[in-house]
């Protein structure tokens, strides 16, 4: 998991977003500023479960880009299924497919509710301010046209969800290592990938009932694909994927099925 920026008792919005955001990575600070001036910059926190705002509305508009600088995910609801569409974790940005610009006004979808799963930190950029750095920044260019492929790849991946609940988990963990390790997120030194992915979150991706997401995570962990969290580990929801290949063996298991489902 990206690890959230840390605040200092003078909180540089800068710095933060040069230090923990994909969009500003190893960017200048003094250049930054010239686009990104801190007065402009709006620190907020979004409480969870609470919306954030009604995407892909006509004829509707963000004024604000969104980076989440801490705790997440924020998550993405279809209607009338409330299937959780997309997810944002520390690190990333949500909202560019609202702006009038790039490729907001070509990727419109069906209004689609925004929401903070958990508290999350996030600053909020001023559109005219991104849109400067993309028409002036090949590499920002670069990495914000890469946060659209991201949206389409996640949303491919959970088109592969097949009825099998392994094969369907397994397709939403390949969906997330996919997106966190292409905005260099992830992994962590030993190659871990670590979510914070809460069942609930799993189950309605999936479309699967909490009972048996439970019973898929059991048996993974039995096999040795994800890692079982510690008795004192401060967060429960953590999934730690420490095999990503194999797991790919089970995204692909559409017709063989694996030898330990059901659980025994």
């Amino acid at each position: 998991m990206a690890k959230p920026a840390k605040h200092a008792n003078a909180f540089d919005p800068i710095v933060v977003l040069i230090q923990g955001n994909v969009l500003f990575r190893h960017m200048e600070p003094s250049w930054l500023a010239s686009y990104l001036s801190p007065d402009t910059l709006i620190l907020e926190k979004l409480y969870s479960n609470r919306p954030v705002f009604t995407a892909f509305r006509p004829q509707t508009w963000l004024e604000h880009l969104y980076a989440i600088v801490a705790g997440g995910p924020v998550v993405v609801r279809s209607t009338p299924l409330d299937r959780i569409i997309a997810l944002t974790y520390p690190g990333g940005c949500f909202g560019m497919r609202n702006l009038a610009f790039s490729h907001g006004p070509v990727l419109r979808a069906f209004p689609s509710l925004v929401e903070a799963y958990k508290t999350t930190d996030v600053i909020k950029l001023p559109v005219a301010a991104v849109q400067a750095l993309y028409r002036d920044s090949d590499v920002f260019r670069q990495r914000y046209d890469l946060l659209f492929e991201m949206r389409e790849k996640f949303q491919y991946h959970l088109l592969n969800c097949s009825t099998y609940p392994p094969q369907a988990v397994a397709a939403l963990l390949r969906a997330l290592i996919y997106q966190e390790r292409s905005l260099g997120n992830q992994p962590s030194l030993d190659g871990t990938y670590s979510f914070d992915l809460p069942v609930d979150i799993i189950a309605r991706a999936c479309q699967l009932n909490h009972r048996t997401v439970e019973q898929v995570l059991k048996g993974m962990t039995q096999i040795g694909l994800l890692k079982a969290g510690k008795a004192a580990d401060s967060n429960p929801d953590t999934v730690q994927v420490v095999d990503p290949e194999a797991l790919k063996q089970i995204y692909g298991a559409t017709r063989d099925k694996v030898s330990w489902w059901p659980l025994r």
